[in-house]
């Protein structure tokens, strides 16, 4: 399966207080496996990339985490449900593919923080994997945060 363009889709958290819709750039999933990704989501993060294109319905109960100087994660503030992790300047936006209503055809392609991942979980599907150090050399050129 090719990465192709997707289309607009729909989402939200757990308990529906936020909606979202939002066009992922293409029908590929990227797995975050480092530590605050894992804390968080209780797992490794599956996120789609969206771009700039997530678009709120109800913001009230969008939390906003600061998990770094230059990223930020956004949750549910009433279920808890995660939702994103974004640059905070809002140009870069991972949405989790496990909020949208339907995340049709998806191809699983990336891993980031290979380095990161422990050794209890693994998966089958060959994949691009990415250290955390050329994670930052892609996004903040070569700088780690």
């Amino acid at each position: 399966m090719a990465a192709t363009s997707a289309a607009e889709k729909s989402g939200q958290c757990l308990c529906g207080a936020i909606k979202f819709k939002a066009t992922p750039k293409d029908n590929e999933v990227a797995v975050c496996h480092c530590s605050m990704c894992r804390r968080i989501s209780a797992g490794p993060f599956f996120g789609a990339d969206c771009g700039d294109s997530v678009e709120f319905e109800n913001e009230d109960s969008l939390g906003l985490y600061g998990s770094s100087e230059w990223a930020e994660r956004g949750f549910c503030k009433k279920c808890g449900s995660v939702l994103f992790w974004r640059l905070k300047d809002g140009t870069h936006n991972h949405v989790s593919l496990n909020a949208f209503d339907e995340p049709g055809e998806t191809m699983f392609s990336t891993e980031v923080f290979i380095d990161e991942k422990p050794e209890y979980y693994s998966f089958a599907q060959k994949t691009q994997q990415l250290t955390g150090q050329e994670v930052f050399a892609l996004f903040m050129g070569g700088e780690e945060q």
